[in-house]
Protein backbone atom coordinates (compact mmCIF):
# COMPACT_ATOMS: atom_id res chain seq x y z
CA UNK A 1 0.00 0.00 0.00
CA UNK A 2 0.73 3.46 -1.13
CA UNK A 3 3.32 5.48 2.43
CA UNK A 4 3.27 8.90 3.04
CA UNK A 5 5.42 10.98 5.10
CA UNK A 6 3.44 12.19 8.65
CA UNK A 7 4.35 15.77 8.60
CA UNK A 8 8.16 16.40 9.18
CA UNK A 9 7.72 13.46 11.95
CA UNK A 10 10.39 11.16 9.52
CA UNK A 11 7.77 8.82 9.69
CA UNK A 12 5.82 6.92 7.11
CA UNK A 13 2.34 5.67 7.41
CA UNK A 14 0.20 4.01 4.94
CA UNK A 15 -2.80 6.04 3.06
CA UNK A 16 -5.26 3.46 4.94
CA UNK A 17 -5.01 3.48 8.63
CA UNK A 18 -6.56 1.01 11.02
CA UNK A 19 -8.68 2.99 13.84
CA UNK A 20 -9.50 1.06 16.81
CA UNK A 21 -12.17 3.04 18.85
CA UNK A 22 -14.42 0.23 18.05
CA UNK A 23 -12.31 -2.21 19.62
CA UNK A 24 -13.10 -0.85 23.22
CA UNK A 25 -16.44 -1.65 23.38
CA UNK A 26 -16.91 2.24 24.24
CA UNK A 27 -19.88 4.03 22.19
CA UNK A 28 -20.18 1.07 19.69
CA UNK A 29 -22.48 -1.43 21.61
CA UNK A 30 -19.53 -3.63 22.32
CA UNK A 31 -16.73 -5.50 21.13
CA UNK A 32 -15.13 -9.07 20.75
CA UNK A 33 -11.47 -9.18 22.44
CA UNK A 34 -10.77 -12.08 20.08
CA UNK A 35 -11.93 -10.77 16.83
CA UNK A 36 -10.25 -7.11 17.91
CA UNK A 37 -7.38 -8.81 17.84
CA UNK A 38 -7.60 -10.77 14.94
CA UNK A 39 -8.46 -7.04 12.92
CA UNK A 40 -5.27 -5.30 14.14
CA UNK A 41 -3.33 -8.98 13.05
CA UNK A 42 -5.01 -8.82 9.32
CA UNK A 43 -4.21 -5.51 8.88
CA UNK A 44 -0.45 -6.05 9.38
CA UNK A 45 -0.45 -8.88 6.90
CA UNK A 46 -2.03 -6.58 4.55
CA UNK A 47 0.21 -4.19 4.62
CA UNK A 48 -1.46 -1.73 6.77
CA UNK A 49 1.51 0.10 9.12
CA UNK A 50 -0.69 2.68 11.32
CA UNK A 51 -2.91 1.70 13.84
CA UNK A 52 -4.48 4.46 16.02
CA UNK A 53 -6.03 4.00 19.85
CA UNK A 54 -6.69 5.96 22.54
CA UNK A 55 -6.80 5.29 26.27
CA UNK A 56 -10.25 6.36 26.70
CA UNK A 57 -11.75 4.00 24.25
CA UNK A 58 -12.74 1.46 26.71
CA UNK A 59 -10.92 2.88 29.66
CA UNK A 60 -7.79 1.02 28.27
CA UNK A 61 -9.32 -1.78 26.38
CA UNK A 62 -8.44 -0.74 23.21
CA UNK A 63 -4.79 -0.04 23.42
CA UNK A 64 -4.33 -3.37 25.89
CA UNK A 65 -5.94 -4.88 22.16
CA UNK A 66 -3.52 -3.30 20.15
CA UNK A 67 -0.81 -4.43 22.85
CA UNK A 68 -1.76 -7.89 22.94
CA UNK A 69 -2.29 -7.99 19.11
CA UNK A 70 1.79 -6.45 18.19
CA UNK A 71 3.12 -8.84 20.20
CA UNK A 72 5.57 -10.21 17.17
CA UNK A 73 4.93 -7.30 15.13
CA UNK A 74 5.67 -4.04 16.82
CA UNK A 75 8.23 -3.03 14.28
CA UNK A 76 6.18 -3.42 11.39
CA UNK A 77 3.91 -0.27 12.26
CA UNK A 78 2.99 2.98 13.35
CA UNK A 79 0.96 3.47 16.78
CA UNK A 80 -0.69 5.88 17.40
CA UNK A 81 -2.40 6.96 21.12
CA UNK A 82 -3.63 9.78 22.87
CA UNK A 83 -3.78 11.71 26.19
CA UNK A 84 -6.16 13.85 27.76
CA UNK A 85 -9.19 12.43 28.26
CA UNK A 86 -9.17 10.75 31.82
CA UNK A 87 -11.09 8.92 34.40
CA UNK A 88 -11.29 8.74 37.90
CA UNK A 89 -9.20 8.33 40.07
CA UNK A 90 -7.43 11.29 38.19
CA UNK A 91 -9.68 14.15 37.30
CA UNK A 92 -9.51 17.43 35.21
CA UNK A 93 -12.79 19.84 34.12
CA UNK A 94 -15.54 20.01 31.72
CA UNK A 95 -16.29 16.39 32.31
CA UNK A 96 -18.51 14.46 30.43
CA UNK A 97 -20.21 11.06 31.24
CA UNK A 98 -19.32 8.49 29.49
CA UNK A 99 -21.82 5.65 28.33
CA UNK A 100 -20.72 3.47 30.96
CA UNK A 101 -21.81 5.59 33.73
CA UNK A 102 -17.87 6.71 34.42
CA UNK A 103 -17.39 10.52 34.01
CA UNK A 104 -14.71 11.53 31.63
CA UNK A 105 -12.52 14.55 32.43
CA UNK A 106 -10.55 16.83 29.96
CA UNK A 107 -6.86 17.29 31.32
CA UNK A 108 -3.41 18.23 29.77
CA UNK A 109 -1.70 19.00 32.81
CA UNK A 110 1.93 18.48 32.48
CA UNK A 111 1.95 15.19 34.98
CA UNK A 112 -1.36 13.79 33.97
CA UNK A 113 0.47 13.80 30.35
CA UNK A 114 3.38 12.18 32.24
CA UNK A 115 1.32 9.84 33.71
CA UNK A 116 -0.84 9.57 30.76
CA UNK A 117 2.02 8.45 28.49
CA UNK A 118 3.36 5.41 30.92
CA UNK A 119 -0.11 4.01 31.41
CA UNK A 120 -0.48 3.58 27.78
CA UNK A 121 3.44 2.30 26.98
CA UNK A 122 1.89 -0.72 29.34
CA UNK A 123 -0.93 -1.29 27.83
CA UNK A 124 0.52 -1.40 24.37
CA UNK A 125 3.59 -3.74 25.73
CA UNK A 126 5.96 -1.23 23.98
CA UNK A 127 8.83 1.07 24.83
CA UNK A 128 7.88 3.58 22.24
CA UNK A 129 4.83 5.23 21.04
CA UNK A 130 5.12 6.16 17.74
CA UNK A 131 2.67 9.20 17.35
CA UNK A 132 1.25 10.80 20.42
CA UNK A 133 -1.65 13.00 20.44
CA UNK A 134 -3.70 15.65 22.82
CA UNK A 135 -7.26 13.68 21.97
CA UNK A 136 -8.94 16.99 22.96
CA UNK A 137 -8.29 20.42 24.13
CA UNK A 138 -8.36 21.60 27.31
CA UNK A 139 -9.90 24.78 28.32
CA UNK A 140 -8.47 24.40 32.24
CA UNK A 141 -4.43 24.18 30.88
CA UNK A 142 -2.65 26.77 29.02
CA UNK A 143 -0.83 25.16 25.56
CA UNK A 144 2.24 26.69 26.92
CA UNK A 145 2.48 24.27 29.85
CA UNK A 146 1.15 20.99 28.11
CA UNK A 147 3.97 21.68 24.89
CA UNK A 148 6.64 21.35 27.28
CA UNK A 149 5.54 17.59 28.85
CA UNK A 150 5.15 16.56 25.24
CA UNK A 151 8.32 18.02 24.27
CA UNK A 152 10.13 16.33 27.33
CA UNK A 153 8.62 13.11 26.21
CA UNK A 154 9.78 13.58 22.77
CA UNK A 155 13.54 13.80 24.12
CA UNK A 156 13.21 11.13 26.42
CA UNK A 157 12.26 8.86 23.60
CA UNK A 158 9.04 7.86 24.81
CA UNK A 159 7.59 9.39 22.20
CA UNK A 160 8.59 9.75 18.32
CA UNK A 161 6.01 12.48 16.93
CA UNK A 162 3.53 14.92 18.68
CA UNK A 163 -0.16 15.16 17.29
CA UNK A 164 -3.50 16.74 18.44
CA UNK A 165 -6.74 15.69 17.63
CA UNK A 166 -9.78 18.10 17.51
CA UNK A 167 -7.88 21.43 17.93
CA UNK A 168 -8.88 24.96 16.15
CA UNK A 169 -6.03 26.32 13.67
CA UNK A 170 -5.97 28.88 16.79
CA UNK A 171 -4.96 26.36 19.42
CA UNK A 172 -2.55 24.83 16.77
CA UNK A 173 -0.88 28.20 16.29
CA UNK A 174 -0.14 28.56 20.03
CA UNK A 175 1.27 24.77 19.55
CA UNK A 176 3.51 25.51 16.87
CA UNK A 177 4.74 28.56 19.03
CA UNK A 178 6.62 25.75 21.53
CA UNK A 179 7.94 23.40 18.96
CA UNK A 180 7.22 21.31 16.07
CA UNK A 181 3.74 19.99 15.42
CA UNK A 182 3.80 16.47 13.28
CA UNK A 183 0.22 15.85 12.79
CA UNK A 184 -3.58 17.05 13.20
CA UNK A 185 -5.94 14.30 13.69
CA UNK A 186 -9.64 15.87 12.58
CA UNK A 187 -12.91 14.72 11.23
CA UNK A 188 -13.12 14.31 8.10
CA UNK A 189 -15.37 12.37 5.27
CA UNK A 190 -18.08 13.35 2.57
CA UNK A 191 -20.23 14.40 4.73
CA UNK A 192 -18.66 16.59 6.92
CA UNK A 193 -16.16 18.98 4.91
CA UNK A 194 -16.11 21.51 7.89
CA UNK A 195 -11.49 21.28 7.90
CA UNK A 196 -11.77 22.68 4.32
CA UNK A 197 -12.14 25.79 5.15
CA UNK A 198 -9.58 26.32 7.74
CA UNK A 199 -7.86 23.49 8.80
CA UNK A 200 -6.98 21.57 6.00
CA UNK A 201 -4.82 24.53 4.32
CA UNK A 202 -3.13 25.41 7.90
CA UNK A 203 -1.83 21.86 7.88
CA UNK A 204 -0.76 22.06 4.35
CA UNK A 205 0.99 25.36 4.40
CA UNK A 206 2.66 24.31 7.75
CA UNK A 207 4.09 21.10 6.39
CA UNK A 208 1.43 19.10 9.22
CA UNK A 209 0.14 15.70 8.16
CA UNK A 210 -3.31 15.06 8.83
CA UNK A 211 -4.34 11.75 10.17
CA UNK A 212 -8.14 11.95 9.11
CA UNK A 213 -11.09 10.57 11.33
CA UNK A 214 -14.57 8.94 10.49
CA UNK A 215 -13.49 8.78 6.64
CA UNK A 216 -16.51 6.40 6.59
CA UNK A 217 -19.06 8.91 8.86
CA UNK A 218 -19.27 6.10 11.45
CA UNK A 219 -20.56 3.63 8.81
CA UNK A 220 -23.60 5.65 6.82
CA UNK A 221 -21.26 6.03 3.95
CA UNK A 222 -20.90 2.75 3.30
CA UNK A 223 -24.93 2.14 2.23
CA UNK A 224 -25.38 -0.62 5.01
CA UNK A 225 -26.81 1.76 7.11
CA UNK A 226 -30.26 1.46 5.56
CA UNK A 227 -33.78 2.66 7.06
CA UNK A 228 -34.62 0.03 8.56
CA UNK A 229 -31.17 -0.30 10.75
CA UNK A 230 -31.58 -0.11 14.47
CA UNK A 231 -28.63 0.57 17.04
CA UNK A 232 -27.83 -1.39 20.22
CA UNK A 233 -28.24 0.03 23.58
CA UNK A 234 -25.20 2.43 24.02
CA UNK A 235 -24.42 2.70 20.22
CA UNK A 236 -24.04 6.77 19.91
CA UNK A 237 -24.84 6.86 16.35
CA UNK A 238 -28.40 6.50 16.60
CA UNK A 239 -28.27 10.20 17.71
CA UNK A 240 -25.90 11.61 15.25
CA UNK A 241 -27.67 14.20 12.64
CA UNK A 242 -27.06 11.93 9.78
CA UNK A 243 -28.33 9.02 11.02
CA UNK A 244 -32.10 10.45 12.29
CA UNK A 245 -34.71 8.51 9.82
CA UNK A 246 -34.94 12.27 7.36
CA UNK A 247 -31.03 12.78 7.12
CA UNK A 248 -30.68 9.30 6.59
CA UNK A 249 -32.95 8.79 3.28
CA UNK A 250 -31.02 11.88 2.02
CA UNK A 251 -27.81 9.83 2.47
CA UNK A 252 -28.95 6.93 0.94
CA UNK A 253 -30.14 8.99 -1.87
CA UNK A 254 -26.78 10.55 -2.73
CA UNK A 255 -25.19 6.95 -1.97
CA UNK A 256 -27.50 5.74 -5.19
CA UNK A 257 -25.97 8.54 -7.70
CA UNK A 258 -22.42 7.25 -6.44
CA UNK A 259 -23.03 3.73 -7.09
CA UNK A 260 -21.86 3.76 -10.55
CA UNK A 261 -18.89 5.25 -10.16
CA UNK A 262 -17.91 2.65 -7.25
CA UNK A 263 -19.50 -0.44 -9.61
CA UNK A 264 -17.37 1.25 -12.61
CA UNK A 265 -13.72 0.24 -10.09
CA UNK A 266 -15.53 -3.19 -9.06
CA UNK A 267 -15.60 -1.33 -5.65
CA UNK A 268 -18.16 -0.77 -2.33
CA UNK A 269 -19.33 2.54 -1.33
CA UNK A 270 -17.43 2.41 1.89
CA UNK A 271 -13.75 1.86 -0.27
CA UNK A 272 -15.02 5.02 -2.75
CA UNK A 273 -15.81 6.94 0.59
CA UNK A 274 -12.48 6.28 1.99
CA UNK A 275 -10.60 6.84 -1.42
CA UNK A 276 -12.50 10.32 -1.80
CA UNK A 277 -10.73 11.45 1.93
CA UNK A 278 -7.11 10.16 0.77
CA UNK A 279 -7.51 12.10 -2.49
CA UNK A 280 -8.09 15.47 -0.91
CA UNK A 281 -4.94 17.86 -1.43
CA UNK A 282 -3.03 17.70 2.58
CA UNK A 283 -4.22 14.15 3.87
CA UNK A 284 -2.45 11.90 4.76
CA UNK A 285 -3.99 8.73 5.84
CA UNK A 286 -7.30 7.95 6.81
CA UNK A 287 -8.04 5.77 9.61
CA UNK A 288 -10.82 2.80 8.92
CA UNK A 289 -12.48 1.47 11.42
CA UNK A 290 -12.86 -2.07 11.85
CA UNK A 291 -14.69 -4.93 14.47
CA UNK A 292 -13.15 -7.97 12.40
CA UNK A 293 -10.60 -9.21 9.63
CA UNK A 294 -13.38 -8.94 7.17
CA UNK A 295 -13.60 -5.17 7.07
CA UNK A 296 -10.23 -4.57 7.55
CA UNK A 297 -10.07 -5.99 4.63
CA UNK A 298 -12.43 -4.59 2.44
CA UNK A 299 -10.95 -0.69 4.16
CA UNK A 300 -7.65 -1.92 2.37
CA UNK A 301 -9.01 -2.10 -0.70
CA UNK A 302 -10.01 1.36 -0.21
CA UNK A 303 -6.28 2.25 -0.99
CA UNK A 304 -5.72 0.78 -4.38
CA UNK A 305 -8.66 2.91 -6.42
CA UNK A 306 -7.53 5.69 -8.88
CA UNK A 307 -10.42 7.57 -9.13
CA UNK A 308 -9.94 10.08 -12.10
CA UNK A 309 -10.23 13.62 -11.63
CA UNK A 310 -14.00 14.02 -13.62
CA UNK A 311 -14.98 11.49 -11.27
CA UNK A 312 -13.66 13.47 -8.26
CA UNK A 313 -14.92 16.63 -9.51
CA UNK A 314 -18.47 14.89 -10.15
CA UNK A 315 -18.72 13.36 -6.12
CA UNK A 316 -17.64 17.61 -5.23
CA UNK A 317 -21.15 18.73 -7.21
CA UNK A 318 -23.05 15.86 -5.71
CA UNK A 319 -22.03 16.36 -2.58
CA UNK A 320 -22.83 20.37 -2.99
CA UNK A 321 -26.13 19.55 -3.95
CA UNK A 322 -26.59 17.23 -0.78
CA UNK A 323 -25.64 19.84 1.57
CA UNK A 324 -26.04 20.04 5.26
CA UNK A 325 -27.97 17.68 7.64
CA UNK A 326 -31.68 19.33 8.24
Amino acid sequence: MEKRQLGRSGLEVTAIGLGCWVMGGWMWGGADDEQSVGAVRRAVELGVNFIDTAPVYGHGRSEEMVGRALEGLRDQVVVATKCGLVWPPREGRNHFVGPDGVPIFHNLEPDSIIAECEASLRRLKTDVIDVYQCHWPDPGTSLDDTMPALLKLREQGKIRAIGLSNFSVERIQQCLANGRIDSDQPQYNMLDRTIEAKILPFCRENGIGIIAYSPLGRGILTGKVTMDRTFEEGDHRANLPWYRPANRKRVLAFLDQLRPIADGHGATLAQLAANWVIRQEGVTTAICGARHPDQVEENVKAGELKLADDELATIRELLDELGGPE
